[in-house]
């Protein structure tokens, strides 16, 4: 077996830690808030068919690719910020900020380009399928990545715990 180095340990020991933090319930509250966000994306901007709302412009392929990929990445986000890790004393909240960017931007990459009542105030119809159309799978991309480093860091920081009860945790004895 080849020794992984301070790096491999360290490593190995986050994802430990990570392991420990992510309960059933930061699970259950992801899986509904990406059924939730599934829903919320998809059934205005038309592309999980419904009664409710008309597509003007045919479903791309990458409006169906940011919905499945965001959906997801919402639910992961929102269950780390909303489901605490037991501590025995409080951390303060995270920032929603760049969540609420990217999904925004997720939205507006999904939907049609004409159905959007802002960007055809904005730029007309014409200008709606030919300025904005083009740039959705850039602001689409932009926001799954922007998702995905969100989750990524909200993860991490959840993994390393509370900086206060580290130094705690290397004193304390093992527990049997």
């Amino acid at each position: 077996m080849v020794d992984g180095g301070p790096c491999g340990d360290r490593l190995e020991n986050m994802m430990r830690s990570l392991a420990r933090t992510l309960d059933r319930r930061f699970w259950l509250v992801a899986a509904a808030t990406t059924v939730v966000a599934l829903l919320a994306l998809g059934v205005p901007t038309a592309v999980l068919p419904n009664p409710f709302f008309l597509r003007m412009t045919p479903t791309e392929p990458f409006n169906v690719a940011v919905w499945l990929l965001s959906a997801p990445l919402i639910g992961l986000v929102t269950a780390a910020s909303l489901v605490p890790v037991r501590e025995p004393h409080g951390r303060p909240a995270a920032q929603s900020g760049r969540a609420t960017l990217a999904g925004v931007g997720a939205y507006l990459a999904i939907g049609c380009p004409i159905c959007n009542k802002i960007v055809v105030a904005a730029l007309g119809v014409s200008g709606a399928l030919n300025v904005f159309a083009p740039i959705q799978p850039l602001i689409g991309s932009g926001s799954v990545l922007l998702l995905g480093a969100t989750a990524a860091w909200m993860l991490r920081r959840r993994a390393r715990g509370c900086e206060r009860c580290a130094p705690m945790a290397a004193v304390a004895p093992a527990r049997p």
